[in-house]
């Protein structure tokens, strides 16, 4: 399993990648795709919504459930991925290029772990 050591990750199986300090992509982390298996659907907030770290932002739906996806930070949607809404399927191919949402003025990373701690954590979910 991919986990590229320059993100964050939530105990929620989500990504973040920092563009600035305040700014950021978040996204499904491999081990989420793979867990959910192949992706048909996904629903996306508008830009300029609010998102509250720990609460749901958006759900996707698999080929065996639909699952809300939980956004590691707070802030301001400033973007959505629109591609995914034709091409779902894009976050199972490539679930790091694949981006949902870019929020800005984030608060709330305190509990974002790092590429090892995210690993042990799956770890110690798998054991």
């Amino acid at each position: 399993m991919n986990h590229p050591t320059e993100l964050k990750y939530s105990k929620s199986h989500e990504w973040v990648k920092f563009l600035d300090e305040t700014t950021a992509l978040i996204g499904l982390t491999d081990y989420a795709q793979s867990e959910l298996g192949d992706l048909v659907f996904v629903n996306l907030p508008e830009a300029g919504d609010e998102v509250t770290g720990g609460e749901a932002f958006s759900d996707v739906e698999s080929v065996k459930a639909v699952s809300d996806v939980f956004s590691p930070v707070s802030g301001t949607v400033a973007e959505v991925n629109e591609e995914l809404l034709d091409a779902p399927e894009m976050l199972n191919q490539d679930p790091y290029g694949a981006w949902m949402i870019k929020v800005e003025n984030i608060t709330g990373t305190e509990e974002l772990l790092d590429a090892d701690a995210y690993v042990k954590f799956i770890e110690s979910e798998e054991a």
